[in-house]
């Protein structure tokens, strides 16, 4: 029937100018994507509906929304709920960066923020960074491209969507940190393991990490820490249960410690493993391991 269609696997890559997106757009486009870039959030449901018929159906479309749509946020909302309606349920990546790494970006290729007109380059960051603010809020997935180059921000698309089958099955990320160099910003949910003894201060421990059996098992055998891997880990089941209910396809939990090297990596891996065992697919970093 000439009439027919069916339902595209649909997601949005959108967030902060200079962040990354045409990375990630390029990226979800040599894993067969069909990629849209700067397309009105207006169109997505016309854009869903051309992919969605028989004779010619595209399967999975990747969208770049930004802020040179200048009714940016209302019309992605609007679009998005449009979709809904439709029974299309759309994925959004939000990528963003550090002002610094930012400013570094744009000063780099010497070209000035879509919204800083005549003022500073940081005004025009601020401006977007208020105007996305929301839809951050929403996003299905987080990815702070922060120190990261190229290589890096796509093996993580890649990470994401590689093995994509457009199944509606929560993915995690497992982030350990160490507080002293700041939160990361993409987490979801947050846990601190600095109730726990500090490995550091134990001679022969202190040049191991986590990942070191020794340190492992000295982290494991405090008191408390099966107690909350357990109860943690029930929380984890009870929050993916929901996510999955409501549509949320990604979940990044950062596990923090003073210095990232020690408690927080061995935690993290126990905490990658108990969700593993619920069949959800996990990706795990250690994000300042080595840093010290």
């Amino acid at each position: 029937m000439s009439g027919e269609t069916k339902i595209p696997d649909i997601v949005i890559v959108t967030g902060m100018s200079g962040a990354g997106r045409s990375t990630a757009a390029k990226s979800l486009e040599d894993l067969d994507w069909y990629v849209v870039d700067n397309l009105p959030p207006g169109l997505l449901a016309t854009m869903a509906d051309l992919g969605g018929r028989v004779k010619d159906a595209v399967p999975r479309i990747a969208v770049v929304v930004d802020v040179r749509s200048r009714a940016f946020t209302d019309d992605l909302h609007s679009s998005i709920a449009e979709l809904e309606a439709r029974g299309v349920h759309p994925r959004v990546v939000f990528l963003e960066a550090s002002d610094a790494d930012l400013v570094r970006r744009f000063e780099s290729v010497r070209r000035p923020h879509p919204l800083q007109d005549d003022g500073r380059l940081v005004d025009g960051i601020a401006r977007e960074r208020e105007l996305v603010r929301e839809v951050r809020a929403e996003a299905d997935l987080v990815i702070d491209t922060s120190g990261l180059n190229v290589h890096e921000l796509r093996n993580k698309i890649i990470g994401f969507f590689g093995n994509d089958t457009g199944e509606s099955s929560l993915r995690a990320t497992v982030v350990s940190f160490g507080y002293k160099y700041g939160l990361p910003v993409d987490a979801d949910l947050v846990v601190d393991c600095r109730f726990l003894p500090n490995p550091h201060w134990v001679p022969e421990l202190r040049p191991k990490t986590g990942r070191d059996t020794a340190v492992r098992d000295y982290v494991l055998g405090q008191r408390g820490a099966k107690e909350f891997l357990d109860a943690y880990s029930e929380v984890l089941r009870l929050l993916a249960d929901g996510y999955e209910r409501e549509g949320k396809h990604y979940v990044t939990l950062a596990v923090g410690c003073t210095g990232g090297k020690h408690r927080s990596v061995a935690m993290a891996e126990q905490i990658a493993a108990r969700l593993r065992d619920e069949g959800i697919e996990v990706q795990v970093a250690h994000r300042d391991l080595g840093r010290e």
